[in-house]
């Protein structure tokens, strides 16, 4: 079932409210014992690459286009580096609503732009980066009826707080959280399910050295980093996210592009979990930084490999050439 039936007790939704739902959440939750092994402590990995459109960004959508639709809006927008994007096309296809992204020019992944156009949204490629679109999409929205979806919208929190409560069903309890952190809405909305279910596990928000600036203390104004997704230099949810992380005893931290692919090829090679290069950024984070003396570990992974597959080709091994007889075969394969 989707999560706002799920969950719908927890959730800003009553019994007849419209639910657009592609069945999102209840991803796995992964033992990973080499990641383990190689950081010294006991490391679980949330999969959210698991969710229908391939990333988190599914929870919360489910909820912000309910609500839409719920107060009868027409059309939603969102400006995004990719995963939103694609979100945002599904579910507004599913709800029959029209859908509009606006998305940095050239700074895309293949897989999120591809999944934006087949849904039916129309994409504007804006000649400027993620932080002006969002500031754009906002202006439009005080000036005509249409649904905002960003993590600005509280209800966008409200479904991606539903992992939280999903990694507490499944573990009981865990020391730690280390996450991805981008525009910080999903850093936010964990620690806003950990509150509501009465638990504080250190929360550890990993972003990329050359878009860093939680760990700066100043916005970037020309963010840069092979991981696309966390590619922003002034998050939204900024003040919420580093309340999240002082309240916790946590800390944010940035790692390196160097760190974040070797993570992510390791990932991949070592626990057969092909994740895109932002979301290897909490494993980068806990193998560089560690997680002062947390015992029990879980590493979110916020989308799914093929959402960026050209980086995934310029780090992997060449495929083999091979003649179609059995000797050439034999040398392929074993020698």
């Amino acid at each position: 079932m989707g999560l706002i039936t799920r969950y719908r007790e927890r959730l800003p939704f009553a019994p007849g409210d419209p639910v657009v739902s592609l069945e999102e959440g209840s991803t796995p939750l992964v033992l990973a014992e080499r990641v383990s092994e190689r950081a010294g402590v006991e490391v679980w990995l949330k999969l959210e690459g698991a969710n229908p459109t391939g990333s988190f960004k599914d929870r919360g959508m489910t909820c912000a286009v309910s609500d839409a639709v719920r107060n009868g809006m027409e059309a939603v927008i969102c400006a995004s580096t990719g995963n939103t994007a694609a979100s945002l096309a599904a579910y507004a296809a599913r709800a029959g609503l029209r859908g509009a992204v606006i998305v940095p020019e050239g700074k895309i992944a293949t897989g999120k732009l591809a999944q934006a156009l087949m849904h039916g949204a129309k994409v504007i490629a804006l000649r400027g980066n993620f932080d002006e679109a969002l500031k754009l999409v906002r202006e439009l929205c005080e000036h005509h009826p249409i649904g905002l979806v960003n993590s600005v919208n509280p209800f966008r929190l409200e479904g991606q707080k539903t992992a939280a409560f999903e990694v507490l069903d499944e573990l009981g309890e865990l020391d730690a959280l280390c996450i991805p952190v981008g525009n910080a809405g999903n850093v936010t909305a964990y620690n806003k399910g950990f509150v509501e279910m009465g638990v504080r596990p250190r929360l550890f928000g990993f972003q990329a050295e050359g878009a860093a600036p939680l760990v700066h203390g100043a916005p970037v104004a020309n963010p840069e980093t092979v991981a696309s997704a966390i590619r922003i230099g002034n998050p939204a949810r900024w003040e919420e996210a580093m309340e999240a992380f002082t309240s916790s005893r946590g800390a944010v931290r940035a790692v390196s592009d160097t760190q974040i692919l070797d993570a992510y090829r390791f990932l991949a090679a070592h626990e057969g979990v092909f994740c895109e290069p932002a979301s290897a950024a909490s494993v980068a984070g806990l193998l560089t930084h560690g997680v002062d003396g947390a015992e029990r570990v879980v590493c979110v992974l916020t989308g799914h490999g093929l959402k960026d597959p050209q980086t995934a080709l310029s780090q992997a091994g060449a495929v083999v050439p091979c003649e179609p007889h059995i000797a050439a075969v034999e040398k392929a394969v074993l020698g």
